[in-house]
């Protein structure tokens, strides 16, 4: 079983055209990609691009809850991702103006085609000194502001094969920083 296929003209829109069964993804106008969304609360902000050519949708705090090592955004939106992409969930660039800096808990949130849940972004607080930590929360977005931005991406499906050796390349096994070694 795979997932790969290929893009095919469809009159004033793109299909992915795929081998396998119960894939029904549909690309309007080169690659805009339709993505059915709810709104979990009447104050919940529908997802959008800032500006044409942004990448990632942002989206907007309706909820707030803080602990003494995390903060966590509700957004009051729910996602499904069509089978074959995944959403990624990234901190937007304006949380890297606070003084002290935090960022997601997992780095990047995967938000996986079979989620039907509300997105949450959960972020790290770097200090747990109270005053530091008061600080740096007072400098946090609040409920209604823009607080993460999410891409929705297609992905091929990998399998993976066992073998003795692999092929050989110009890096090798070099590791963390031997490319600037060169």
């Amino acid at each position: 079983m795979h997932y790969f296929g290929t893009l095919v003209p469809k009159g004033d829109y793109m299909a992915w055209q795929t081998t396998q069964e119960n894939i029904n993804v549909t690309y309007k106008n080169d690659f805009d990609l339709t993505v059915k969304f709810r709104k979990l609360f009447p104050e919940a902000v529908t997802p959008q691009y800032a500006q044409d050519g942004d990448a990632g949708m942002d989206l907007t705090a309706t909820s707030v809850r803080v602990t003494d090592t995390f903060i966590e955004y509700g957004t009051g939106i729910a996602v499904e991702i069509p089978h074959g992409h995944v959403g990624l969930l990234f901190p937007r660039s304006s949380i890297t103006k606070l003084p002290a800096g935090v960022s997601l808990k997992n780095s990047v949130g995967v938000i996986d085609s079979n989620y039907r849940g509300e997105i949450l972004a959960r972020f790290e607080l770097p200090y747990t000194w109270n005053k530091i930590l008061d600080d740096v929360i007072r400098e946090m977005p609040l409920k209604g502001d823009k607080v993460a931005q999410l891409l929705i991406i297609p992905y091929p499906k990998v399998h993976l094969e066992e073998v003795q050796e692999l092929s050989n390349s110009n890096r090798g096994d070099g590791g963390f920083g031997s490319t600037d070694k060169k």
